[in-house]
């Protein structure tokens, strides 16, 4: 089994001004990307995890990037369990139709810090929000077993539950 990988970012702007007869658009296109080619050195990815969850009213899951005793052991399409050493992109998208945040980060005991810069940090999605971190290059973010590999999905209140979609990408070594 190999995997192949893409993750693209494209943002395409016009800004437009209408000053009496006079009109001008200001484009401002960006794009960048990421391939990986199958493997677990430097540049590559060999595990991929994605899923569509669902979280009821205000509670949590701490997804196990290593394979242990989180709350969800990741497990890939064919029903094998995912231990990554390393990440190198992570894409949550939250549902459009939640009422409530999809809050990412921040697990009580054996965080994955990753893009968090620390333990606590955490990033709130509101409905229809997503958000992509990606680290190429040699190490990733490391994912430490049984200290550093908890990634934390949560719902952000009660009264109704909330759905988001994840990939992870990285290497088993």
């Amino acid at each position: 089994m190999a995997l192949q990988t893409s993750v693209q970012l494209a943002v395409e702007t016009d800004l437009t001004r209408t000053d009496g007869l006079a009109s001008a658009t200001a484009t401002a296109p960006w794009s960048y990307g990421f391939q990986w080619p199958d493997g677990t050195a430097a540049n590559t990815a060999n595990r991929l995890y994605q899923g569509r969850r669902t979280l009821a009213a205000s509670t949590n899951e701490d997804l196990d990037l290593h394979g242990g005793a989180g709350t969800v052991l990741l497990t890939d399409s064919y029903g094998a369990t995912i231990t990554f050493a390393r990440i190198r992109a992570i894409v949550i998208k939250a549902a459009a139709a939640n009422t409530n945040n999809v809050v990412v980060g921040g697990a009580a005991t054996n965080t994955f810090v990753g893009p968090f810069g620390a333990a606590t940090h955490t990033i709130a999605l509101p409905p229809d929000g997503f958000w992509m971190a990606v680290a190429p290059g040699t190490t990733g973010w490391a994912v430490t077993g049984a200290t550093g590999d908890l990634l934390r999905v949560a719902n952000s209140a009660a009264g109704t539950s909330v759905t988001y979609d994840i990939f992870l990408i990285g290497a088993s070594a």
